[in-house]
């Protein structure tokens, strides 16, 4: 072997060695926050992170210290984030050691992500499908012409995604497994087998190993070495990279490797493991330091090698101890990227135009984004050229922009939200939907866990980029799968925005907003409301905005307003969705229209608070409207700020009406109207109100 690359390779594996001994001879100043290290695993996380190039995209795992410093990091930089210090070049302080986010023009580019036990493998894979897409499109990578290393000039992208072996048991895995192979995606997954979860071990948790379990995915080609030797590793990865830039599709490699210190610095591996000789006798420095004896290094030059590590990881860790803590006020920055939207344009209605159902509106905006933004593409289930979704939100589409653009998913909802994080990296612009919101729990976890967070933890250099349809609500007997209110789960999650149009025209304009926000949105879009078929929601359709027609987040729509009467009870209405089309059929039932006034919110977060409060003071009173059981609800919620903000203006407490409090919402249509809302039930609940 090139013994630049092995005096290379020992280097670096010597420097995450010493950083191990120094991290456990200083125990007490570096166990206030949790870490974990590389050691036993050096080896093959050195042979691969040497071999990528800055066009290439890598999410590391927990355990992968020694990947980073062979990506060109410092040991500071790796102890900025151990101590989770201000100038910690990932999160600023915000997470975990070894927990990377990277843009460097000279390095791989690591989008953020969670603490990888499986879950990272969907947004890589995410990375990877994109480079695909990029590839088909013509899209060129600006970031393989423009590398700072010549040699990397004009060859192809690959991404890595690294996991540790206990967690290919993850469903998740699967799901990425599955995609990879099923569209043969230019990803390469190194599972770094040390036979532990964390005290239990792979014949308490596993089947088989991740070679093994490969073998059931046609397309994903597997192979089993020994991570712990430095040139096997080396020499495999080799061969693997270039055949993934030569020929586009995925590979695993297995690389089975000891443990040789504690699952992390909180979970001691002495109180637990018992094969710690024999992991021990698996050493990768012993091994990697004979190779050099044997390609004609000195023991002299060895020795300096070793020396010289130890000296760089002991004045790093000395200039770390010394650096600035994070200030209270770094706490309220980056968790979005400002939006260039933040007035309303264009033209919501213009003269001649058609009125349109609102699934049509959302359709006409998606087909002009798609027409404008090369990067924009549509993908979930059934909403390919054959079907065009189940509500046909994506009809012709797919005819019109091809396969490639609009394409079926397999039932994966986790992929289908968490490839977006991947797919934003790269520069795109994706538009997802699940099905039904009832759905959308299996991708909770990457919508919470990865797509939420990115910007925030990444301290801002990895805002997700997408858009996540979410056809919701009752009507038409759709039973309990079909017919769930999940908003209050939604708003739950910090980081990104949600829209819940009541209307075409909003849902249009909100549609635009959402595509040139670079934060990730959800828009809630109330199925009972798509073609009007509902009783009394006729309003729902609207002359279909123009092209350049876009309205912000955050700006609530006062769709009935009145002037304060002294001499006349009168009340605010905050509402959404359908709740909209009862409030407005209630107060108009009632001839109560110049006593009502009724705020369509238009987006639950950002929630536009001015225009509600000034409405509430005026009024006096207030009823928040959802269709949602109302217990500890995002309507409980929003009527328990206003009562607080509002106290001393009310003449009534502020009170809600949702759905009743059952587990689900049943099949029978009787059952179905009992319980949910209705014009009649609002009518009742205004006049008790406005009575109190």
């Amino acid at each position: 072997m090139n013994k630049d690359i092995l005096k290379k390779g020992f280097s670096n594996l010597c420097t995450a060695k010493a950083m191990a001994e120094l991290y456990e001879a200083n125990f007490k100043q570096v166990s206030k926050y949790v870490h974990a290290t590389s050691r036993g695993h050096e080896a093959i996380q050195t042979a691969l992170g040497m071999q990528l190039l800055p066009q290439d995209y890598a999410f590391p795992y927990y355990r992968d210290d020694a990947m980073l410093l062979s990506f060109g990091l410092q040991p500071y930089d790796l102890m900025l984030q151990l101590l989770a210090k201000k100038d910690d070049p990932f999160s600023g302080g915000r997470t975990y050691y070894s927990h990377p986010s990277l843009k460097d023009d000279d390095k791989p580019k690591i989008p953020h992500q969670s603490s990888a036990t499986g879950m990272q493998a969907i947004p890589a894979t995410g990375v990877a499908m994109g480079m695909q897409y990029k590839e088909l499109q013509g899209i060129k990578d600006e970031a393989a012409k423009l590398s700072p290393r010549a040699e990397s000039r004009g060859l192809k992208p690959i991404t890595v995604c690294s996991l540790g072996d206990a967690s290919v048991t993850e469903g998740e895995i699967a799901e990425a497994f599955q995609m990879a192979a099923l569209k043969q995606m230019p990803i390469l997954y190194l599972v770094q087998d040390n036979g532990w979860d964390i005290s239990a071990n792979a014949a308490e948790t596993r089947a088989q190993n991740a070679f093994e379990y490969a073998q059931g995915f046609h397309g994903l080609e597997a192979i089993s070495i020994d991570g712990a030797n430095f040139m096997e590793s080396y020499e495999a990865i080799e061969k693997v990279i270039a055949t993934i830039r030569k020929e586009r599709r995925p590979f695993l490699v297995h690389a089975k490797v000891p443990l040789l210190n504690h699952h992390t610095s909180g979970v001691r591996m002495e109180w637990y493991r018992d094969d710690l000789e024999e992991a021990r006798s698996r050493d990768p420095y012993p091994v990697l330091k004979q190779q050099l004896l044997d390609n004609g290094f000195s023991s002299e030059d060895i020795q300096n090698i070793e020396n010289s590590a130890k000296v760089k990881v002991q004045s790093d860790f000395e200039k770390a101890l010394k650096a600035e803590d994070p200030k209270p006020e770094d706490l309220f920055t980056n968790d979005f990227v400002p939006t260039p939207i933040t007035e309303e344009k264009g033209v919501r209605a213009p003269e001649g135009a058609d009125k349109v159902v609102m699934v049509d509106c959302a359709l006409f905006a998606v087909e002009e984004l798609m027409k404008k933004h090369k990067e924009c593409l549509l993908y979930g289930q059934d909403v390919g050229g054959r079907l065009g979704g189940v509500f046909r939100e994506a009809a012709t589409l797919a005819q019109k922009f091809g396969d490639d653009r609009v394409f079926n998913t397999p039932i994966q909802e986790a992929f289908i939200v968490g490839s977006t994080v991947g797919m934003s990296a790269v520069g795109l612009k994706p538009i997802v939907e699940v099905q039904f919101a009832d759905y959308i729990w299996p991708g909770l976890n990457q919508l919470f866990t990865e797509v939420s967070r990115s910007c925030y933890l990444s301290n801002g250099k990895w805002p997700v980029s997408m858009i996540l349809r979410v056809p919701i609500g009752a009507y038409g007997s759709g039973g309990p799968y079909h017919s769930s209110s999940v908003e209050s789960v939604i708003t739950n999650i910090r980081g990104i925005k949600i829209a819940y149009p009541s209307n075409g025209a909003d849902l249009k304009g909100l549609m635009k907003a959402a595509y040139y926000d670079p934060n990730p949105v959800v828009i809630l879009e109330h199925k009972g409301l798509y073609w009007s078929k509902v009783l009394g929601t006729l309003t729902a359709t609207s002359v279909e905005p123009s092209e350049d027609y876009i309205l912000p987040f955050g700006k609530a729509w006062v769709l009935q307003e009145i002037w304060k009467q002294d001499n006349v009870e009168t009340l605010t209405i905050v509402t959404y969705g359908m709740g909209v089309h009862w409030a407005y059929n209630a107060s108009g039932e009632l001839n109560m229209r110049d006593q009502i006034e009724i705020i369509d919110l238009r987006t639950l977060y950002p929630l536009d608070e001015d225009t509600i409060m000034t409405s509430v003071k005026k009024t006096g009173k207030c009823l928040v409207v959802t269709e949602e059981p109302s217990n500890n609800s995002f309507a409980r919620a929003l009527a328990g700020k206003i009562q607080e903000e509002c106290f001393k203006y009310l003449d009534a407490p502020v009170m809600t009406i949702g759905s009743e409090n059952m587990p689900a919402i049943p099949l029978n249509s009787t059952l179905e109207q009992t319980m949910i809302p209705s014009t009649e039930k609002v009518k009742a609940k205004i006049e008790a109100l406005i009575n109190y």
